[in-house]
């Protein structure tokens, strides 16, 4: 796969004869909203094997030889070149694929929140899960006598199965719409009900097939700290015993002690001790009730992942990643405004309607662009495209994570899934 990002006055045709790839192709791989009116910007999926490469002022081949680790001798070889010290500015070559070139094996999760998607959640899931490893079927919510609201999930555990994705069972600490601190410092405190959980939560896992716990316990507070790591080793001990996994969400640290009831409840240490792998939350810098901003910045999330790696091990972390973005309505007004949140498509078919050019944000690695709407107001749209998902992957093979995860299933994004496949191998574990 090759990232080509839309310049003005280009066409799609024009872009497929540049890669002599059919243009009908390019638009099926994309799914592309606007194939007659690309949008400046825009970053489009190139389906082909090796790249194409246009020469720059002062570069030779062997430069290229090394930057793509591929022998000069092919270089020459796959374009016809007799001279190389005489090639042009511009000139295209094709580089073929690296004999180096590396795919590692990793895990892929992804959350399905059955009350956004509903009853719909099967179709979604069966679209992507080749791409999955586990699915996180969200959620079961703990009540404060340590009972769990049971949702309707056989239909969605068994598409799972169909496509050899483990589910794993997901435990929050929702109450009324809202994490709720009381509904978990109730149960966490008390030994009996800690036990009322973990035999409830046994007890569906195996009637239904789950194969796996994720305690999904936000807003805790530094005093449900410890009585939460007693809970995951106690879930531990008795998942283990059936060969069940035991996950954990956690909140995106960047050092120790972090102040905040949303911090000071999750132990990134013992947590990894314990678990067998954790869902780190790197998303929602850019959120609904915030300014406008990346919603999950490069260099933010590389912070949680080199924290998180110095106290847990590497093949236990699982990075967040998010298949959404935002659309706020300008002036920004801190308690009011509420942004909307959006997928790629959507992002896309915006500044295709408001003839709005895509910059991109080279620091958080997160595309944006502004528009002004039928009304007269402003808009600052911020989402994740083909080079923003690059850059995430990117990361997870430098820090030789276990995997990552998508928070959430239901938002369309088909170049992620092109990508996903083209940088690493899916590890499958039923």
């Amino acid at each position: 796969m090759q990232i080509h990002v839309v310049s003005p006055g280009e066409s799609l045709w024009g872009i497929s004869q540049a890669y002599q790839i059919p243009y009908q192709q390019i638009i099926e791989a994309n799914q592309l909203p606007n194939p007659e009116q690309l949008v400046v910007g825009q970053a489009i999926v190139i389906p082909v094997a090796g790249r194409f490469h246009w020469v720059q002022q002062g570069e030779t081949v062997w430069q290229l030889s090394q930057r793509y680790q591929v022998p000069v001798e092919h270089i020459l070889a796959m374009n016809h070149i007799q001279f190389p010290q005489h090639i042009p500015e511009g000139y295209r070559l094709y580089v073929p694929e690296s004999y180096h070139r590396q795919q590692p094996a990793i895990d892929v999760g992804a959350y399905v929140d059955l009350g956004i998607t509903g009853e719909e959640s099967p179709e979604v899931v069966a679209e992507v899960a080749e791409h999955l490893t586990f699915l996180q079927i969200f959620s079961y919510e703990l009540n404060r006598d340590g009972s769990l609201t049971p949702i309707n999930d056989q239909v969605i555990i068994n598409t799972a199965y169909e496509d050899r994705v483990v589910p794993l069972m997901v435990i929050t600490n929702i109450e009324d719409g809202q994490f709720s601190t009381e509904v978990a410092t109730a149960v966490l405190q008390s030994e009996e009900l800690q036990n009322k959980l973990l035999d409830e939560a046994i007890a569906i896992m195996e009637q239904r097939g789950y194969l796996g716990l994720d305690f999904d316990l936000e807003y805790l507070g530094a005093e449900n700290r410890e009585p939460y790591n007693e809970l995951m080793r106690k879930a531990k001990s008795r998942l283990e015993q059936r060969g069940f996994y035991l996950s954990s969400a956690l909140a995106p640290q960047v050092e120790p002690g972090m102040p905040g009831v949303l911090y000071e409840g999750h132990d990134y240490a013992a947590h990894g001790e314990i678990a067998d792998f954790v869902f780190l939350m790197t998303y929602e810098w850019g959120w609904t009730g915030g300014p406008p901003m990346a919603v999950a910045p490069i260099s933010q999330v590389r912070r949680v992942i080199e924290y998180a790696a110095s106290v847990v091990p590497n093949d236990k972390i699982m990075m967040g990643v998010p298949l959404y973005g935002y659309d706020w309505t300008l002036p920004f007004v801190e308690g009011e405004t509420r942004a909307r949140a959006i997928d790629h498509q959507e992002a896309i078919e915006l500044a295709a309607r408001y003839n709005a050019a895509i910059e991109y944000d080279w620091e958080a690695q997160s595309p944006f662009f502004t528009y002004v709407d039928e009304e007269g107001l402003e808009h600052e749209v911020w989402f994740e495209d083909a080079r923003s998902i690059q850059a995430k992957f990117d990361l997870v093979k430098e820090m030789g994570l276990r995997g990552l995860y998508y928070w959430v299933l239901g938002w369309e994004f088909p170049q992620n899934w092109l990508l996903l496949e083209d940088n690493f191998t899916i590890n499958k574990r039923v």
